[in-house]
């Protein structure tokens, strides 16, 4: 236990992103805190300016333009649900300054004998689990209560809303994103950038680049991905 008063192990950290998900990530970011002091919460960014000038006590500080002007160390939380623009906004954070934040619940197991592999940038929320021999990429949401099995693997960029399910050795390819309750079960692969509607099951494979809904899960449209 540190010593009351001690700050040598917080860092600073920036939110952008500051919608709905931002104030979300800003509350786990306290609840982080409360088990360990670990972040200096220094403000939101987001290039849409907010109607309000504070979020939940924290200030407005700019856009990704200003983000990229910073010149001492921070680390960035990049709260955006959406696969697609998430990347599309970490490749537009250009400063050496920045570093990104990766934040896990401590409710969430994480102990050395799990064998996870967790990237930059991931966020993990409260009640999520994550069993055995597991990789996630860089930059993955796990979005309230999902659920991940033993040998999964999630690209980056892949983004699981509330209650999502990862059976055992499935892999979702970069950029996939699953709806609320959406369900990919054991061995099952889903291409880059495809959708997963909320409830729907994959029990087979499902190509790159599309939307499939329902139970099971049935390609209903397919699309040109947008660099």
């Amino acid at each position: 236990m540190e010593p009351h008063g001690a700050t040598s192990s917080v860092q600073p950290l920036a939110i952008f992103g500051a919608g709905g998900l931002g104030r979300e990530v800003l509350i786990l970011v306290h609840q982080i805190n409360e088990q360990r002091p670990t972040w200096r919460l220094t403000g939101f960014y987001d290039d849409v300016r907010p109607a309000a000038g504070t979020l939940h006590g924290l200030p407005y500080l700019g856009t990704t333009t200003d983000l990229n002007a910073v010149t001492s160390p921070l680390h960035v939380a990049v709260a955006v649900g959406n696969s697609q623009s998430r990347a599309a906004v970490v490749r537009q954070f250009t400063a050496s300054a920045l570093s990104f934040a990766t934040l896990i619940h401590p409710s969430v197991a994480c102990a050395p004998y799990q064998q996870l592999q967790i990237g930059a940038g991931c966020i993990i929320s409260q009640g999520c689990i994550l069993t055995t021999d597991i990789v996630l990429g860089q930059h993955v949401l796990l979005n309230l209560g999902c659920t991940v099995g033993h040998d999964a693997v999630l690209e980056d960029f892949c983004s699981l809303m509330p209650h999502a399910n990862i059976g055992g050795a499935a892999h979702l390819e970069s950029g996939v994103y699953l709806g609320t309750n959406a369900t990919v079960i054991n061995q099952v692969r889903v291409g880059a950038h495809t959708i997963v509607g909320a409830g729907a099951v994959a029990v087979r494979d499902l190509p790159a680049h599309c939307t499939a809904v329902g139970v099971p899960a049935q390609v209903i449209k397919s699309r040109q991905y947008q660099v």
